[in-house]
Protein backbone atom coordinates (compact mmCIF):
# COMPACT_ATOMS: atom_id res chain seq x y z
CA UNK A 1 0.00 0.00 0.00
CA UNK A 2 1.30 3.42 -0.94
CA UNK A 3 0.20 6.93 -1.80
CA UNK A 4 1.54 9.94 -3.69
CA UNK A 5 0.53 13.53 -4.55
CA UNK A 6 -0.37 12.59 -8.13
CA UNK A 7 -3.24 11.25 -10.16
CA UNK A 8 -2.75 7.67 -11.33
CA UNK A 9 -4.09 5.68 -14.27
CA UNK A 10 -3.45 1.92 -14.38
CA UNK A 11 -4.70 -0.80 -16.74
CA UNK A 12 -4.90 -4.58 -16.23
CA UNK A 13 -3.27 -6.31 -19.19
CA UNK A 14 -3.34 -10.08 -18.85
CA UNK A 15 -4.28 -11.03 -15.29
CA UNK A 16 -7.16 -10.36 -12.92
CA UNK A 17 -6.17 -7.78 -10.32
CA UNK A 18 -7.48 -6.73 -6.93
CA UNK A 19 -7.00 -2.97 -6.84
CA UNK A 20 -7.51 -1.58 -3.34
CA UNK A 21 -8.17 2.12 -2.74
CA UNK A 22 -8.66 2.92 0.94
CA UNK A 23 -10.80 0.06 2.23
CA UNK A 24 -12.51 -0.59 -1.11
CA UNK A 25 -11.43 -3.54 -3.24
CA UNK A 26 -12.16 -3.46 -6.98
CA UNK A 27 -11.53 -6.39 -9.32
CA UNK A 28 -9.95 -5.36 -12.62
CA UNK A 29 -10.13 -7.80 -15.52
CA UNK A 30 -7.87 -7.57 -18.58
CA UNK A 31 -8.68 -4.33 -20.40
CA UNK A 32 -10.14 -2.56 -17.36
CA UNK A 33 -8.52 0.69 -16.24
CA UNK A 34 -8.72 2.70 -13.05
CA UNK A 35 -8.12 6.37 -12.25
CA UNK A 36 -6.99 7.04 -8.66
CA UNK A 37 -7.22 10.47 -7.07
CA UNK A 38 -4.16 11.99 -5.44
CA UNK A 39 -3.01 11.09 -1.91
CA UNK A 40 -5.26 8.04 -1.77
CA UNK A 41 -3.87 4.97 -0.01
CA UNK A 42 -3.89 2.20 -2.61
CA UNK A 43 -2.27 -1.04 -3.69
CA UNK A 44 -2.58 -3.86 -6.22
CA UNK A 45 -2.62 -7.64 -5.82
CA UNK A 46 -2.74 -10.07 -8.73
CA UNK A 47 -5.48 -12.69 -8.42
CA UNK A 48 -4.85 -14.75 -11.56
CA UNK A 49 -2.50 -15.07 -14.51
CA UNK A 50 0.49 -17.23 -15.26
CA UNK A 51 3.00 -14.34 -15.26
CA UNK A 52 3.06 -11.01 -13.43
CA UNK A 53 0.74 -8.55 -15.15
CA UNK A 54 2.62 -5.85 -17.06
CA UNK A 55 0.24 -3.24 -15.61
CA UNK A 56 1.23 0.03 -17.30
CA UNK A 57 0.80 3.00 -14.96
CA UNK A 58 0.83 6.75 -15.54
CA UNK A 59 1.42 9.14 -12.64
CA UNK A 60 0.80 12.80 -13.35
CA UNK A 61 0.11 16.11 -11.66
CA UNK A 62 -2.86 18.26 -12.54
CA UNK A 63 -0.35 20.89 -13.62
CA UNK A 64 0.31 18.75 -16.69
CA UNK A 65 -2.98 20.16 -17.96
CA UNK A 66 -2.59 23.77 -16.80
CA UNK A 67 -0.84 25.89 -14.12
CA UNK A 68 -2.47 25.98 -10.70
CA UNK A 69 -3.35 29.68 -11.01
CA UNK A 70 -5.08 29.20 -14.36
CA UNK A 71 -8.83 29.24 -14.97
CA UNK A 72 -8.63 25.74 -16.51
CA UNK A 73 -6.99 24.28 -13.39
CA UNK A 74 -9.46 25.95 -11.02
CA UNK A 75 -12.47 24.94 -13.10
CA UNK A 76 -11.59 21.34 -14.03
CA UNK A 77 -8.72 20.01 -11.89
CA UNK A 78 -9.42 21.51 -8.47
CA UNK A 79 -12.94 20.00 -8.22
CA UNK A 80 -11.46 16.52 -8.68
CA UNK A 81 -8.77 17.12 -6.07
CA UNK A 82 -11.28 18.50 -3.59
CA UNK A 83 -13.82 15.70 -4.04
CA UNK A 84 -13.31 13.32 -1.10
CA UNK A 85 -16.23 11.24 -2.34
CA UNK A 86 -14.43 10.35 -5.59
CA UNK A 87 -11.30 8.44 -4.53
CA UNK A 88 -11.21 6.52 -7.82
CA UNK A 89 -13.01 5.92 -11.12
CA UNK A 90 -13.17 2.51 -12.82
CA UNK A 91 -13.25 2.25 -16.60
CA UNK A 92 -14.85 -1.17 -17.03
CA UNK A 93 -14.39 -2.63 -20.52
CA UNK A 94 -17.60 -2.52 -22.48
CA UNK A 95 -19.00 0.46 -20.56
CA UNK A 96 -19.76 3.80 -22.17
CA UNK A 97 -17.09 5.63 -20.17
CA UNK A 98 -14.51 2.99 -21.11
CA UNK A 99 -15.36 3.51 -24.77
CA UNK A 100 -14.65 7.22 -24.32
CA UNK A 101 -11.22 6.86 -22.73
CA UNK A 102 -9.70 3.53 -23.81
CA UNK A 103 -8.07 4.87 -26.99
CA UNK A 104 -6.64 7.84 -25.15
CA UNK A 105 -5.19 5.68 -22.37
CA UNK A 106 -3.66 3.27 -24.86
CA UNK A 107 -2.26 6.15 -26.90
CA UNK A 108 -0.61 7.60 -23.78
CA UNK A 109 0.96 4.24 -22.89
CA UNK A 110 2.19 3.80 -26.46
CA UNK A 111 3.68 7.30 -26.65
CA UNK A 112 5.50 6.89 -23.32
CA UNK A 113 6.84 3.48 -24.35
CA UNK A 114 7.99 4.35 -27.89
CA UNK A 115 8.81 8.05 -27.35
CA UNK A 116 8.34 9.35 -30.91
CA UNK A 117 8.89 13.02 -31.74
CA UNK A 118 6.74 15.30 -29.58
CA UNK A 119 5.55 12.32 -27.51
CA UNK A 120 5.18 14.52 -24.42
CA UNK A 121 2.54 16.59 -26.18
CA UNK A 122 0.76 13.42 -27.28
CA UNK A 123 0.67 12.15 -23.68
CA UNK A 124 -0.57 15.52 -22.41
CA UNK A 125 -3.31 15.51 -25.04
CA UNK A 126 -4.44 12.00 -24.06
CA UNK A 127 -4.47 12.87 -20.35
CA UNK A 128 -6.56 15.97 -21.06
CA UNK A 129 -9.11 13.83 -22.92
CA UNK A 130 -9.33 11.34 -20.03
CA UNK A 131 -9.83 14.12 -17.47
CA UNK A 132 -12.41 15.75 -19.76
CA UNK A 133 -14.38 12.49 -19.89
CA UNK A 134 -14.27 12.21 -16.09
CA UNK A 135 -15.40 15.80 -15.62
CA UNK A 136 -18.23 15.56 -18.16
CA UNK A 137 -19.52 12.40 -16.44
CA UNK A 138 -18.78 13.69 -12.95
CA UNK A 139 -22.37 13.85 -11.68
CA UNK A 140 -23.16 10.27 -12.76
CA UNK A 141 -20.00 8.67 -11.39
CA UNK A 142 -20.42 6.47 -8.27
CA UNK A 143 -19.45 8.38 -5.14
CA UNK A 144 -18.31 7.00 -1.78
CA UNK A 145 -18.07 9.58 0.96
CA UNK A 146 -15.53 8.53 3.59
CA UNK A 147 -16.46 9.14 7.22
CA UNK A 148 -14.30 11.23 9.52
CA UNK A 149 -13.30 8.02 11.32
CA UNK A 150 -12.16 6.44 8.06
CA UNK A 151 -10.19 9.51 7.03
CA UNK A 152 -8.50 9.67 10.43
CA UNK A 153 -7.66 5.96 10.25
CA UNK A 154 -6.12 6.38 6.80
CA UNK A 155 -3.98 9.32 7.97
CA UNK A 156 -2.79 7.28 10.94
CA UNK A 157 -2.01 4.29 8.74
CA UNK A 158 -0.04 6.47 6.34
CA UNK A 159 2.06 7.78 9.22
CA UNK A 160 2.74 4.25 10.48
CA UNK A 161 3.54 2.89 7.02
CA UNK A 162 5.90 5.82 6.44
CA UNK A 163 7.69 4.89 9.65
CA UNK A 164 8.01 1.27 8.49
CA UNK A 165 9.27 2.26 5.04
CA UNK A 166 11.86 4.60 6.53
CA UNK A 167 13.07 2.42 9.42
CA UNK A 168 12.59 -1.22 8.27
CA UNK A 169 16.36 -1.81 8.31
CA UNK A 170 16.51 -1.02 12.03
CA UNK A 171 15.02 -2.73 15.06
CA UNK A 172 11.33 -1.77 15.00
CA UNK A 173 8.80 -2.61 17.68
CA UNK A 174 5.01 -2.42 17.76
CA UNK A 175 5.36 0.51 20.16
CA UNK A 176 7.57 2.31 17.63
CA UNK A 177 5.01 1.83 14.86
CA UNK A 178 2.01 2.95 16.92
CA UNK A 179 4.02 5.85 18.33
CA UNK A 180 4.53 7.21 14.81
CA UNK A 181 0.79 8.00 14.77
CA UNK A 182 0.51 8.80 18.49
CA UNK A 183 -2.00 6.02 19.09
CA UNK A 184 -2.10 2.90 21.26
CA UNK A 185 -0.78 -0.44 20.07
CA UNK A 186 -4.30 -1.88 20.04
CA UNK A 187 -5.58 0.99 17.87
CA UNK A 188 -2.62 0.49 15.52
CA UNK A 189 -3.58 -3.16 15.22
CA UNK A 190 -7.16 -2.21 14.33
CA UNK A 191 -5.96 0.22 11.62
CA UNK A 192 -3.75 -2.39 9.96
CA UNK A 193 -6.38 -5.11 10.17
CA UNK A 194 -9.01 -2.82 8.71
CA UNK A 195 -6.96 -1.77 5.69
CA UNK A 196 -4.34 -4.48 5.19
CA UNK A 197 -5.77 -7.54 6.90
CA UNK A 198 -2.64 -8.09 8.97
CA UNK A 199 -0.91 -6.84 12.11
CA UNK A 200 1.63 -3.97 12.09
CA UNK A 201 4.50 -6.41 12.71
CA UNK A 202 3.32 -8.67 9.87
CA UNK A 203 3.25 -5.63 7.56
CA UNK A 204 6.81 -4.81 8.63
CA UNK A 205 8.01 -8.34 7.86
CA UNK A 206 6.23 -8.33 4.47
CA UNK A 207 7.92 -5.06 3.51
CA UNK A 208 11.31 -6.37 4.60
CA UNK A 209 10.79 -9.49 2.47
CA UNK A 210 9.72 -7.45 -0.57
CA UNK A 211 12.83 -5.30 -0.22
CA UNK A 212 15.03 -8.37 0.18
CA UNK A 213 13.54 -9.95 -2.95
CA UNK A 214 14.31 -6.81 -4.94
CA UNK A 215 17.90 -6.78 -3.65
CA UNK A 216 18.30 -10.44 -4.64
CA UNK A 217 17.21 -9.58 -8.16
CA UNK A 218 19.15 -6.35 -8.60
CA UNK A 219 22.38 -6.76 -6.62
CA UNK A 220 25.17 -9.25 -5.95
CA UNK A 221 24.97 -8.87 -2.17
CA UNK A 222 25.29 -12.02 -0.07
CA UNK A 223 22.35 -13.43 1.88
CA UNK A 224 24.03 -12.25 5.07
CA UNK A 225 24.30 -8.70 3.74
CA UNK A 226 20.74 -8.64 2.43
CA UNK A 227 19.36 -10.14 5.61
CA UNK A 228 21.08 -7.51 7.76
CA UNK A 229 20.20 -4.58 5.50
CA UNK A 230 16.52 -5.55 5.62
CA UNK A 231 16.30 -5.72 9.40
CA UNK A 232 16.62 -9.50 9.83
CA UNK A 233 19.16 -10.35 12.50
CA UNK A 234 19.27 -14.04 11.57
CA UNK A 235 19.88 -15.43 8.07
CA UNK A 236 18.06 -18.63 9.03
CA UNK A 237 14.98 -16.70 10.18
CA UNK A 238 15.13 -14.58 7.01
CA UNK A 239 15.34 -17.71 4.85
CA UNK A 240 12.38 -19.34 6.62
CA UNK A 241 10.21 -16.25 6.24
CA UNK A 242 11.23 -15.82 2.59
CA UNK A 243 10.45 -19.46 1.74
CA UNK A 244 7.11 -19.21 3.53
CA UNK A 245 6.10 -16.15 1.47
CA UNK A 246 7.53 -17.00 -1.97
CA UNK A 247 7.68 -20.79 -1.87
CA UNK A 248 11.40 -21.15 -2.51
CA UNK A 249 14.72 -20.41 -0.85
CA UNK A 250 16.25 -16.93 -1.27
CA UNK A 251 19.38 -18.67 -2.50
CA UNK A 252 17.64 -19.79 -5.68
CA UNK A 253 18.07 -16.57 -7.63
CA UNK A 254 17.25 -18.20 -10.94
CA UNK A 255 13.69 -18.76 -9.69
CA UNK A 256 13.12 -15.11 -8.86
CA UNK A 257 10.55 -13.42 -11.05
CA UNK A 258 8.49 -16.57 -11.59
Amino acid sequence: MHWHPYFEIATAQSGVLDHQVGQTHTVLEPGDSIFVNQNMLHGIRQLSGEAPDNLPIILFSGTVVAPENSVIYQKYIQPLLACNSLPFVVFRHGSGLWEEVRRQIRAAYCAMRERPDCYELAVQRSICCVLEAIFRNFDSLPKSEASRVQLDAQIRLQKMLSYIYENYAQTVTLADISGAANISRSEAGRCFQSYLGCSPVEALIQYRLQTARRLLQETTLTLQEISGSCGFHSVNYFSRQFRRKYGYSPGKKHELGK
